[in-house]
């Protein structure tokens, strides 16, 4: 199948709502959607047909080479954000292959990043949802956090603040990822996977 060049990607950042959860590792991809939301200039707005905030944007250098795009946090909880992505990717027309899941991930170290298009979900509760939704073959820019310490429960481990070890780092590597998904974006998986991929 040959992807339309014309379409637009779409960046969903996957986290929860509300400020209780804001800082949590669970929603390291809502930092990384508010960093790219300040490079592009532009306000997230509340979809007429989506539960989620959407930005549309242009990415790359002016001209040809840009890509339109579209920045989404849903904000229906992560465990049913396939929900909203999909309602969004039919509504933008956008092919599976250009929607872009930004997300934390356990079985990569604190701070490493890997980019992928398709695969399982490793039970990570939103990517489970999105496949369920529409089918695994999306990209993934995922953003390691590691694995719980001794036998604290997973769900407790990623409901939680990064510790303030790992916040002296947080925010170069919330750039990276940012930086990760406009190189996707605009040169394509395997140049972002060869200068990101770690």
């Amino acid at each position: 199948m040959t992807t339309d060049e014309t379409a637009p990607w779409l960046v969903a950042a996957l986290g929860n709502p509300g400020p209780d959860y804001a800082g949590n590792r669970h929603n390291v991809g809502f930092m990384v959607a508010d960093l790219l939301a300040e490079r592009w200039g532009g306000r997230f707005k509340r979809h007429g047909k989506a539960q989620a905030q959407v930005l549309e944007a242009r990415v790359g250098p002016p001209g040809p080479a840009s890509r339109r795009a579209v920045l989404v946090k849903p904000m229906s909880y992560m465990n049913l954000s396939g929900g909203p992505v999909t309602a969004l990717r039919d509504f933008y027309k956008v092919p599976t292959e250009r929607v872009v899941a930004v997300h934390d991930e356990l079985d990569i170290d604190y701070g490493v990043l890997r980019l992928k298009l398709g695969g399982g979900d490793n039970g990570h509760n939103g990517l489970k949802s999105m496949t369920k939704a529409m089918g695994a073959d999306y990209h993934r820019v995922r953003f390691g956090i590691g694995r719980p310490p001794g036998r604290m429960p997973v769900a407790d481990f990623v409901l939680r603040d990064f510790s303030s070890a790992e916040r002296k780092e947080l925010d170069y590597f919330v750039d990276r990822t940012a930086d990760a998904v406009e190189c996707l974006l605009t040169e394509g998986l395997e140049r972002a996977q060869s200068a990101f991929n770690g």
